[in-house]
């Protein structure tokens, strides 16, 4: 079975029928055509059908705009992109937290083939440089500031190294350089738009870098555009739903799962504020009367917070109308799903999984999986989406139940990473497999279920320890409202286990003692964290992931152990 080609890889995979169902081996659906388009002519497409429909709410930016006011605006920034020289394949990036400016800037680039560089609002003036300067950029859209970010003062500092490569100009949100381009007259684009094809790249997604330089994994039309649409088809999206975005545009989560999914089918798209803040949030989902909502387990926990605080305070928030969503990031607790879906009227709440280099999502559940899949697990292949669990050291496919790498093949897979083909092909095999890092095991139904990162493995005394698995024991313990589990050094065993723990509100912290005597007879003793730390929040990305790196390091320096 063979999807389009892209550049120089066929998108090859296999026939359904073909597979040994005893195997960890399974194709998602291939009932459900992929688009064959670019995200331009996408839009132009869903602004035909739906023209006065709401294209994007922006409650803190005060602005709200219809499918035609949104295309025209689309249209006119393209248009002043051209004129200002930027062409197919040229590198324009963006550096800003979420504001409904950041959608226009993604659309806009798309119309005329430019490759949008997603930066990370959190950068500082090294990430920034680098990122700017691996891509070769050309032009940035940028604010000027937010909260302690100076972006103004950071650029002005960085600019004589941006030169060094494509640099021309950077554009502030607000400035007159940004009303020239944005109110540009409306040109003639079809010939530029003749020149474009779905299998071309058009955004870059630096991975977080935790284990070297940050890798530029870049997407194409057909990667992004079907993607944001599948995961709106497993929602069961029509033009009638409305999306809150809290998560960072800068990230697949936001500009993908978030904005391509509502408008590829003609949705809303709903932006509460510039960065996640729970009564922002909550309060979009009343005014906008919201039915789509997305998170990570932690801001659906601070909402759920927020819920019971306004409640003591004799405030409410209607709720509602509110009906799917997308829970990702990590693993979600039994309760707070169950919360989610009673408290919150999230009934149809989904799990995601995947990671940018599969642009991003690769599983999901589906609205109507019964809760314990949607805890336990994270779902199956979407549509024209092929998985795979394998040995890490032989390559062969597992049986069912049993553990091994995770792989991924299809439409879904980046392009590569950004000017590093020796990271490309470390990363994609010649049969075009996906190597995800991530450790998982798949059910007789076809549900994975993820057990950890092979990097995150614990080695002690020549036995391999799973943090996943000692994190998800540790969370049904009432008192723990969130764990991390990681390996420090140990001159006995190699390494050995430490928990840094959150504790619900309320509850007295929980020492080595404790955790050892709610763990015995449940974890066999080498699964046991011997060092137990009590923590109010873990290091976060802006994409909500866990920085453990940060956490080993800081394991270390509480413990003295390189002091010893």
């Amino acid at each position: 079975m063979t999807t389009p080609t892209r550049n120089d890889r066929p998108i090859v995979i296999s026939d359904p029928a073909d597979l040994d169902p005893t195997l960890s081996h399974q194709v998602g659906r291939t009932d459900v055509d992929l688009l064959d388009e670019t995200i331009g002519q996408c839009l132009a497409r869903i602004v035909a059908e739906y023209p006065d429909h709401d294209a994007i709410i922006d409650f803190y930016g005060d602005v709200h705009l219809t499918y035609t006011e949104f295309y025209r605006k689309v249209q006119r920034l393209a248009s002043g992109l051209h004129a200002a020289g930027y062409r197919k394949g040229d590198r324009i990036g963006i550096w800003a937290p979420n504001r409904w400016e950041w959608t226009l800037v993604q659309f806009a680039t798309a119309e005329i083939g430019a490759i949008l560089v997603c930066i990370n609002p959190s950068y500082r003036h090294k990430e920034l440089v680098y990122a700017m300067g691996q891509s070769g950029v050309k032009g940035l859209f940028s604010a000027g500031r937010f909260k302690d970010s100076n972006y103004r003062a950071m650029i002005d500092a960085a600019e004589s190294q941006f030169s060094r490569h494509n640099y021309k100009e950077t554009i502030f949100f607000g400035s007159e350089r940004w009303d020239e381009l944005a109110n540009h007259a409306i040109l003639d684009l079809n010939p530029v738009r003749e020149q474009l094809h779905p299998d071309d790249p058009i955004n870059i997604q630096y991975t977080s870098g935790t284990t070297g330089m940050a890798k530029g994994a870049t997407l194409t039309h057909r990667n992004i555009l079907n993607n944001g649409y599948l995961v709106g088809e497993t929602l069961q999206y029509t033009d009638q739903d409305k999306v809150v975005i809290p998560v960072p545009f800068f990230h697949c989560f936001g500009m993908v799962m978030g904005n391509l999914g509502a408008i590829t089918h003609g949705a809303t798209t709903i932006i509460a504020g510039p960065v996640f803040n729970p009564q922002s949030v909550l309060e979009a989902v009343e005014h906008g009367k919201a039915t789509s909502l997305f998170g990570v387990p932690t801001m659906f926990m601070a909402e759920l917070d927020e819920i019971e605080h306004a409640k003591a305070k004799g405030k409410t928030y209607d709720l509602s109308s509110l009906r799917t969503g997308i829970m990702s990031g990590t693993a979600c607790p039994t309760r707070t799903m169950r919360q989610v879906m009673d408290i919150m009227n999230i009934n149809e709440i989904t799990i995601a999984y995947g990671m940018t280099e599969t642009s991003p999502v690769n599983h999901q559940t589906l609205v109507d999986d019964p809760i314990e899949k949607r805890v336990g697990t994270v779902g199956r292949p979407n549509p024209h989406i092929e998985v795979k669990i394998v040995d890490s050291e032989t390559g062969e496919t597992v049986k069912r139940g049993e553990q091994g790498e995770i792989l991924i093949r299809g439409f879904l897979v980046m392009q590569g990473y950004w000017d590093m083909p020796g990271k490309t092909a470390d990363a994609i095999d010649e049969d075009g497999w996906m190597h995800s890092g991530d450790l998982g095991t798949m059910d007789e139904e076809g549900y994975a279920r993820i057990t950890g990162r092979a990097k995150d493995m614990v080695i002690r005394g020549g036995e391999n320890l799973y943090p996943r698995e000692i994190e998800e024991f540790l969370m049904t313990h009432p008192d723990i409202s969130d764990v991390q589990v990681v390996g420090v050094p140990d001159e006995k065993y190699g390494e050995e286990l430490m928990a840094f723990i959150i504790m619900r509100e309320d509850t007295e912290p929980l020492d080595q003692a404790a955790i050892r005597e709610f763990c015995d007879g449940e974890l066999t003793r080498h699964k046991i964290p011997k060092y137990v730390e009590c923590v109010e929040s873990f290091p976060m990305t802006l994409s909500g992931k866990v920085r453990k790196v940060e956490l080993r390091e800081h394991a270390v320096e509480l413990l003295g152990i390189y002091q010893k």
